[in-house]
């Protein structure tokens, strides 16, 4: 007889260490990211696949089905079915009725017992500390002790550089939105990047969820302490730097605003003292029509973190460090760099809209990363404020000749990488070099409010760099996007893409905009091409084999 719970256990167990090295990103696909070695790796231990992908990405779980069907071409025993994971629904949720169909042809093929019982069984034990030096204390460093009071080169998603902001300005001029562009001071850093590169910078949760959060679980968030996983054998010794505080753990380290998945309510039950909390809990944690409806509603619809769950719940009391074992790690947020190192060498510029709003319940919700920005701003007379930053290279890129046409698609704050992008183009215009088109689709709500960098927009224009086409979708009565734009240019797209081979970059909404924009291209390149459905689509992947078409999308 073996417990479900400790068998799924060890399932995990065994997929965080063979799983974690392969890259399951649909955006990044590649047949080369699946190394022979790690196929017969997974060959001898006969595991199951799971995909997770996003359905508004091109190479939706390309990466799950191409291993699935290379252990079958290799003789491997397919246990259960591929599962296919879609984050642009509920990932969770696919996962977890997969898992739930997964368990008994695992019990049978091993001709295991399943008791049926579900054990709750910690990963981590709890240590804590109150005798450690202060200065072994991790206090929000992402590796190594120490490393953002002594700063040294090179500078990575481990080793951020404290960067100072030395202008954050608002770009927005009514409509009661705020949209930001910040400079970070590069200046001695060595750090390098090019247009087209994104900025990655650690944010810090809001003092007062934080603190909300603690007294919900009657806890002293000061004591020092430890996680250490139960796990001799793993790696990961400890699910973020320890020792450290609660507090620090809580701002630093830990999500606290993302909506809880299930198994994270799931884990809440037991530490309910009224029966009717618990029975809540169980139901919108199941996979059942009624708890998926209720999740929805309950979490989803009304955007309810676990400090506002821990508040509506009164009766669930879970011990601080649980709490601290279940969230995921606070990742650093990524950002298209709105300026170009050619011109700008010592900072890098970031255009950020503020993400604030009224939920459901009533409560005001606010963006991780936007807030913490939108309070660093720098005064005169002071130390300017720092924030922790990386560079992540990107293959995002103009073409190398300069004479090559491009066609930018950025509405909003797909603005950004073309920021950079034109001032590299208007640097090789003042070289005297022979510059193609460079032409500009953008869109926002009403050139009064909304039209960001509108006056270095249309200086550019003035000087023969830019050819910017722009819709302000409010400004009539009829709403007009980008993408009205494209089909009236129909002719002037195909001049550009099918008779000069330039190339078209798109940057913004994966899962509208960017779409839409595709399916625009392709019927241009049909129309204006005079080609067939099937020609067209091939042109179209040709031009992205060659790099001709790019997309810097999110969804």
């Amino acid at each position: 007889m073996f417990p479900l719970r400790n068998c799924e256990m060890m399932l995990h167990r065994m997929i965080c260490r063979g799983y974690h090295c392969l890259n399951l990103s649909d955006s990044v696909y590649n047949r080369s990211n699946v190394t022979y070695s790690f196929v017969n790796y997974m060959r001898q231990n006969i595991p199951p696949v799971f995909g997770l992908g996003n359905k508004t990405y091109e190479h939706y779980n390309k990466v799950a089905l191409f291993v699935d069907k290379r252990l079958e071409e290799l003789g491997a025993t397919r246990v259960f079915e591929c599962g296919l994971g879609d984050d642009d629904a509920n990932i969770e949720d696919d996962f977890i009725t997969w898992k739930e169909r997964l368990w008994p042809s695992v019990c049978d093929f091993f001709n295991i017992e399943s008791t049926g019982e579900d054990v709750l069984m910690r990963q981590y034990r709890l240590l804590e500390q109150t005798d450690v030096a202060t200065d072994r204390i991790y206090t929000g460093e992402v590796a190594r002790l120490h490393s953002l009071q002594s700063q040294r080169p090179p500078y990575d998603a481990k080793n951020p550089y404290l960067a100072p902001i030395k202008i954050n300005r608002e770009l927005h001029k009514g409509g009661g939105r705020s949209c930001m562009h910040i400079e970070f001071d590069i200046e001695g850093s060595k750090i390098r990047y090019e247009a087209g590169d994104h900025v990655a910078m650690y944010p810090v949760n809001d003092t007062e969820l934080v603190e909300k959060l603690g007294r919900s679980c009657n806890a002293d968030l000061d004591t020092v302490f430890s996680l250490i996983n139960t796990d001799l054998e793993s790696s990961k010794k400890h699910p973020f730097p320890c020792p450290t505080t609660y507090r620090t753990a809580l701002t630093h380290y830990l999500e606290i605003t993302a909506l809880p998945r299930t198994h994270i309510l799931k884990e809440l039950v037991e530490y309910c003292s009224d029966e009717k909390d618990k029975e809540f809990l169980k139901l919108i944690s199941s996979t059942s029509v009624e708890g998926k409806a209720q999740y929805q509603t309950w979490i989803q619809n009304a955007s309810r973190n676990i400090v506002h769950i821990l508040e509506d719940i009164k009766s669930c009391k879970p011990p601080i460090d649980h709490i601290c074992e279940l969230l995921p790690r606070l990742q650093p947020r990524y950002y298209s760099i709105s300026s170009s190192s050619k011109l700008h060498p010592t900072t890098v510029h970031v255009t950020a809209v503020l993400v604030k709003y009224e939920t459901p319940t009533g409560r005001i919700n606010k963006g991780v990363a936007t807030t913490f920005l939108a309070e660093k701003r720098p005064t005169d007379g002071a130390d300017p404020p720092r924030v922790p930053i990386f560079i992540r290279k990107s293959q995002f890129r103009l073409p190398t000749r300069v004479e090559t046409p491009v066609i930018m698609i950025g509405p909003g704050t797909g603005l950004a990488p073309f920021r950079g992008f034109i001032q590299e183009r208007d640097l090789s215009r003042k070289d005297n070099q022979s510059v193609g088109d460079t032409i500009l689709y953008f869109g926002c709500r009403k050139k009064a409010e909304d039209f960001i960098y509108g006056e270095e927009l249309e200086d550019y224009v003035k000087k023969g760099t830019l050819n910017l086409r722009v819709a302000f979708s409010r400004d009539q009565a009829h709403k007009v996007y980008v993408t009205n734009l494209l089909q009236d240019d129909a002719d002037l797209v195909w001049q550009i893409v099918g008779e000069k081979n330039g190339h078209v970059y798109i940057c913004g909404d994966a899962k509208n905009m960017a779409t839409d924009v595709r399916n625009i291209l392709m019927n241009i390149i049909k129309t204006k091409g005079n080609m067939s459905d099937s020609d067209a689509q091939q042109y179209l992947k040709k031009m992205d084999a060659q790099k001709r078409y790019s997309a810097d999308v999110w969804s």
